[in-house]
């Protein structure tokens, strides 16, 4: 059966049949005058009481989160700032989908560039035979891939696809017969040939797809050695990766 036990110290204890659990009902130190406290019937859950689920409790908000149950984002609110990037931005960069990356979105250059790039020219040195063209100047070299002592200009890692490349010499005299080669390991892939010219000026491009570490050289074929002019941007050999 269960009790009802007046403690001295300001305390009430409701015991439950067997005595074995108890509720406390404790008196503050100081009410400063009565007080009366009415206990709700039956249909109090003692559980939902205890574990907090009976309580529902919405606060309104106000600012750039709105709404009390269902919160709302305010319109024209979210910046750069509230997003979650991988990178910081850039201006002129645009947001891209990047699943990888830190909450799956980064800062890209739009479209992208023509790059690597390079050009390298060169003036008098004696050439023929078919032999490779070194041009010893490096005008620009955006990846460092062009060797000036090799004449090859190496593909970068990571930046084979679609290539740009063009090349032209002079010979200083007329000259039939000029052909003028870029080749990819050492095997012809363009070609450029002068007939009867005046100067012996030759020109070769075109568009070639290239892998990674690919090595790319330019040769003259003569049927006897001759001179370049020795004007540098008679001379030159330059390339780019193109945007795809």
């Amino acid at each position: 059966m269960s009790e009802i036990r007046v403690k001295s110290t300001g305390t009430i204890k409701l015991f439950e049949s067997d005595n074995t659990s108890s509720v406390t009902i404790a008196s503050p130190a100081s009410l400063g005058g009565d007080r009366t406290i009415t206990i709700p019937d039956a249909d109090v859950n003692l559980t939902n009481i205890a574990t907090n689920t009976a309580k529902t409790s919405n606060a309104t908000h106000s600012g750039e989160v709105t709404g009390a149950t269902a919160l709302t984002i305010a319109d024209n609110i979210v910046d750069e700032a509230n997003l979650k990037v991988s990178n910081a931005p850039t201006n002129g960069y645009a947001l891209t989908a990047q699943s990888g990356n830190t909450g799956g979105m980064t800062w890209a250059s739009v479209g992208g560039d023509n790059t690597p790039y390079f050009r390298a020219d060169t003036t008098t040195q004696t050439v023929g035979g078919g032999a490779t063209l070194i041009f010893t100047n490096s005008v620009f070299d955006s990846a460092s891939g062009y060797n000036t002592s090799t004449g090859k200009y190496t593909i970068p890692s990571g930046q084979g696809g679609y290539w740009w490349f063009q090349a032209n010499a002079t010979i200083g005299v007329s000259y039939t017969g000029m052909f003028f080669n870029i080749q990819v390991g050492g095997t012809n892939r363009l070609r450029g040939v002068t007939g009867n010219a005046s100067l012996g000026t030759t020109h070769c491009s075109g568009i070639l797809n290239v892998s990674a570490a690919n090595e790319i050289t330019v040769a003259l074929e003569l049927g006897s050695s001759q001179a370049l002019a020795g004007t540098a941007y008679l001379n030159s050999f330059s390339g780019y990766k193109l945007i795809t």
